[in-house]
Parts: structure tokens; sequence; C-alpha cells
């Protein structure tokens, strides 16, 4: 899946008509930026809306930002933004350090969690629940499971950092020193990717799980998958090979592909589930965390990490 990162400007719709047109070609699944832009000023709901046009059957993911939600967004909106290219899905992304950080960021967060409930019980399609770089934990899960959210993108720490990218905006703007200085949570904060798909198919093991935060190639893509995920997603990848044109990201997702076929054939298996059947090995740092955490390494790795083979076919997704 390329995970939504871009919309609500003249050059996105460019861009995203590009990933539009190779994730139509490959099957791919496609998320789009933020779509606040769109819905409080129409004429950039091309930018986003485009994705549809150039990927009639793709599977197109919505998104809207968690702190609108607290601030008087709702139904309406999120049927808005689903309607706005079709959508198959809706991500809310949860982003605080982001926000924290952010020159006109939102840190409020209240009344987030029963718009969301809302969300989950009264739309049509799926809600997933997505980070923005460091990462769901197992209580996120946990607690998003109990109001009824079965589709998570844990978007862990190891892929692009937007805690340091809006202090460098920041910085930008304000004669080379950021508004705030983030200090080492610039480097140092967040859940990895790889404990995050751990901890969420733990708390979850029925849910949907997207492992994304890092992921550069099509082994770290069968990497996440065999550790529980049921898909793998990436942006910054996609979009830095797109900066090659549209050839340059039509090879990159070749190349992924191949070498994810590749890491498959070599486990001895023949189709994506069989890295779930794969032989696993969890040692060194991963370990470690995992266990301070309180996740028994080896019941995960002989149970719940196949449940995917059990659920898959009972979730809407």
């Amino acid at each position: 899946m390329i995970t939504g990162m871009t919309g609500g400007h003249p050059e996105a719709e460019r861009v995203n008509a590009q990933l539009a047109e190779v994730a139509e070609r490959f099957g791919i699944a496609l998320g789009v930026g933020s779509q606040r832009a769109g819905i409080e000023s129409p004429s950039l709901a091309r930018t986003y809306s485009v994705v549809r046009e150039k990927a009639p059957s793709a599977f197109i993911v919505a998104n809207l930002g968690a702190p609108q939600l607290g601030k008087g967004y709702g139904l309406r909106e999120a049927v808005a933004a689903i309607d706005m290219i079709k959508a198959d899905a809706i991500a809310v992304h949860f982003n605080p350090g982001q926000e924290a950080y952010q020159d006109e960021g939102d840190t409020d967060f209240s009344g987030v969690l029963a718009k969301l409930e809302e969300l989950v019980e009264e739309l049509s399609v799926p809600v997933i629940v997505k980070e923005v770089g460091t990462g769901l934990s197992r209580e996120d899960v946990a607690l998003l499971s109990s109001i009824g959210v079965k589709c998570f993108d844990v978007a862990g720490l190891g892929g692009t950092n937007w805690i340091k990218v809006e202090a460098l905006r920041s910085a930008a703007r304000h004669g080379g020193l950021p508004l705030r200085d983030p200090g080492p949570l610039a480097d140092r904060w967040g859940n990895p990717t790889a404990v995050a798909v751990v901890e969420a198919r733990a708390a979850a093991p029925w849910a949907y799980i997207v492992g994304s935060g890092g992921v550069r190639n099509g082994l770290d893509v069968a990497k996440v998958i065999a550790l529980g995920a049921d898909v793998a997603g990436f942006a910054a990848p996609a979009l830095r090979a797109l900066s090659k044109g549209p050839q340059g990201l039509t090879s990159f997702i070749e190349g992924l592909i191949y070498q994810l076929k590749t890491a498959i054939f070599m486990v001895g298996g023949t189709k994506v589930e069989d890295l779930w059947r794969s032989g696993l090995t969890i040692w060194g740092r991963l370990n470690e965390e995992l266990k301070v955490r309180g996740i028994d390494v080896e019941r995960y790795i002989l149970t719940s990490r196949l449940e995917p083979l059990l659920w898959r076919n009972k979730l809407a997704v």
C-alpha cells in the first residue's frame, strides 16, 4: 500500500495522478493526504479526486486528521472526504508529535474518541486508525478496539520523522531556529515499526494491520508481514522514486515486488500468506524490547502471529 502523504496544493494533483496510475497498474492500494484542505476549499478537491479518475479499480483510502474531529468535524465531513475520491476506506490519522512542533499545530484531542466511535458505527466503509511516524502501542490498539476500530496502520518510528520535519519548517520561517526546539524528541521518540506491528497483533488478533514506517524495499515488506501485519505500507520511498518520473516509480515498484516474491520463494512459499507460516527468529534489541513490553515472544511467534490466517476473511476489508 502507498500510504497517504500529499494533497491540497496545486502540485499535489500531478503527484497524486501519477501515484494513482502506478497503483492502478500494479493493483496496489493508495491513500491520500489529509483532505481538510479539499473540504474547506472545494477548489482544491481536484488534487485528491484525481486519484479515483486515474485508478478506477484500486483500493483508495480517504484521510482526515484526528484533531479536526475534536474541532467540529464529524460524520458529514467524513462522508465528504469519502465521496470526494470514492474511497473504499477512510484513515483517521493521529499525529500528536507533529502537531506539537507544527507552528500552526493543534494539540487539543479532546472529544476525538467519541467522534471516532460514531464514524466506526455510522460509515459504510472501514475506518483505519493511522499513526504518523511514532507508532501505535498495545495500549492504543486495545483502547481503539474497545470502540469498534478493526483496522490499524501502525506507522512506527523508522520512516519519515514528522517532528523533525516540522522543526525544520519552523526554523526556515524563524531565522534558522524553530519556534519550539524538539531536542532529543526529534530522533528518539516513538514505538519502532517492528515493535508496533507485534504489539498491535497481540492486542487485537483479529484486526487488519498495516505495517508502515521505514518500509523501503521488498525485504522490508516481507519482514513486516512475517511479523504479523496484513499489508505493508510506504509513502516517502514512492515519492522519492517518483522524483525521477513515473518510470522511476514503476521501476521501484517492480523491484519491490520481485524482492518480495524472492523472499517468499526463499522461505519455501508460493504466496504472501506463506510468510505468516514461515519460520521466524526474533532476537537482539527487538526481542529485548518486546519482552520489556510484556510480550511472550515464543508464544507470539507460534500463536498470535498466525491469527491473520484465521481472521482475514472475516473482516469487511
